[in-house]
């Protein structure tokens, strides 16, 4: 199978999620989607290091043409966005060592490309997901890793990929508009 390989990462300091598609001509395909389980580590630094590995080995198994990251979602805790930075900016790291180009999506806009709606749930992301990459969501990878997939998914829309229309209304908009996508 021939196409562009995305590597969607969706940064946590406790669970991250990971999600690989390889475009087909125009259409997404999904790879391997998954979390990272950090809470077990006894400390920052060891999940830090852990993140770095983790992304290393998904790069050298899929070797990514690109990566495309959820960037922090800002809250009122300083202290929870500083190691979520530092776990998004390992990511980034393991990514640009390699020279692999890495792009950051706000989660509005992950959420709008994939359902057409910035406030979608994470179980409506998942929900459309199984629809764009048409396979069936296993409730225990978690939607850390479907919010990762999303992030690719983005990642091909905004390259060029596939598109909901812009004046979108959403689910039956798009499964009128992508038949071919029903199973």
């Amino acid at each position: 199978m021939d196409g562009k390989i995305i590597l969607g990462i969706d940064p946590g300091t406790n669970v991250m999620g990971y999600g690989l598609i390889q475009v087909v001509g125009s259409q997404p395909v999904l790879l391997q989607y998954g979390v990272i389980h950090l809470h077990k580590y006894p400390n920052h630094a060891i999940k830090l290091k852990k993140i770095f590995e983790r992304v290393t080995q998904l790069i050298e198994e899929y070797l990514p043409d690109e990566m495309a990251v959820e960037a922090p979602f800002f809250g009122k805790n300083v202290q929870s966005m500083l190691k979520l930075g530092r776990a998004q900016g390992v990511a980034l790291a393991a990514a640009l060592a390699r020279e692999i180009p890495v792009m950051e999506y706000a989660p509005r806009k992950i959420k709008q490309a994939v359902t057409g709606n910035g406030n979608a749930s994470k179980e409506q992301v998942a929900a459309m997901l199984q629809v764009i990459l048409n396979f069936k969501h296993d409730k225990d990878k978690m939607l850390d890793a479907t919010d990762a997939l999303a992030a690719a998914v983005c990642h091909h829309q905004q390259s060029g990929g596939l598109r909901l229309s812009s004046k979108s209304g959403g689910w039956g908009d798009f499964l009128k508009n992508n038949p071919d996508r029903i199973r």
